[in-house]
């Protein structure tokens, strides 16, 4: 429920603009308030392009110099997105915070390949240039009563592996004033970016993933993990990843991570955990993804509590040797 979610110290929702584009389309969506009204989450909610999801279509997709038409996975209908499209459908979703439409690079991709692909400033130009000149239904939300008065826009770096277009990218983003930059190899692009832009790297990641990108200048991250893992019975906690399908949790008393505050571990075993996925039922998929939920809000709580107080590298570093040493010592949260 949307009240577990903010429990949890969750601010703000990821939205995706590829499904809600094909169903139940931007025009119900609007129709239906925007997602703040249609979801009853009255927080800031960001959308991502639907670029990935568009590029992933192998066989469905075309690109074109404008951007990409492609065939619903659904039903095999026909669309075109481009970035004013993007950035149109995203407002219409009623979003605080859109993507610029990006293609995604192959891996490994030479320079030719990144510096033709790397194009989200340039798209992210051209979007912000339409919605300037767009009905006035598009822009009404800067003057809508009870609609947040300010919006951003993000561009989507692709740049990480070579030096010149990272530079390229930190000079364009650097006259652009009141946006973000979303970011791809967080080590080499993050230093080249403004210092009053808020960065975001995307699809990420596992609990060392995100104390590593923070050391690195990353401000925001989206990942599946937390509630794809909570689904299938994997559960993070303080001293590792805990497998609650297996049989050794069968007859086991204890809460699932003694340290944490959330209903999964303040209310139930680790037995009953194990009971409710093996027996499939509901609510233990529940439990587990709020849990998960809860781990990764506190330890960004913490990190944020550490750089307040100057003590970053030895919150990382002390994070780092707890995990070298469950490893070491084949102790993964489930003894």
């Amino acid at each position: 429920m949307p009240e577990a979610v903010a429990a949890t110290g969750a601010e703000i929702l990821l939205g995706n603009t590829y499904h809600l584009m094909l169903r139940p389309a931007p025009n119900g969506v609007e129709r239906l308030g925007g997602l703040h009204r249609m979801m009853n989450w009255p927080r800031p909610i960001l959308t991502d392009s639907g670029g990935f999801q568009v590029m992933s279509l192998t066989g469905l997709r075309e690109l074109n110099e404008h951007g990409v038409t492609f065939r619903s996975h659904i039903d095999g209908s026909k669309h075109e997105l481009t970035p004013e499209r993007s950035i149109e459908i995203q407002r219409m979703l009623d979003a605080d915070i859109t993507m610029a439409l990006d293609e995604c690079t192959p891996h490994p991709a030479t320079y030719e390949q990144t510096a033709r692909l790397a194009r989200p400033v340039d798209a992210l130009g051209r979007a912000l240039q339409a919605s300037l000149h767009a009905p006035a239904r598009l822009r009404a939300f800067r003057h809508c009563p009870g609609r947040r008065p300010s919006r951003s826009a993000h561009a989507i770096g692709r740049a990480a592996a070579h030096d010149r277009l990272r530079r390229l990218r930190g000079r364009r983003a650097r006259r652009r004033r009141g946006s973000g930059d979303d970011v791809r190899g967080a080590r080499h692009t993050a230093p080249a970016l403004p210092e009053d832009h808020p960065r975001y790297l995307m699809g990420v990641g596992t609990p060392a993933d995100l104390v590593g990108a923070v050391q690195r200048g990353i401000d925001m991250f989206d990942c599946v993990m937390p509630t794809r893992s909570g689904r299938t019975g994997q559960a993070f906690t303080r001293r590792g990843k805990v497998n609650i399908r297996n049989a050794r949790h069968l007859d086991d008393p204890r809460p699932l991570d003694a340290e944490c505050r959330c209903p999964a571990c303040t209310g139930f075993s680790r037995a009953y955990l194990h009971h409710l996925h093996r027996s499939e039922e509901m609510l233990g998929p529940i439990l587990l993804t709020w849990h998960n939920l809860t781990y990764y809000q506190d330890l960004m709580a913490s990190l944020r509590a550490a750089i307040e107080a100057g003590s970053l590298a030895d919150t990382a570093a002390a994070f780092s040797r707890d995990a070298r040493r469950r490893r070491c010592s084949g102790a993964v949260g489930e003894e």
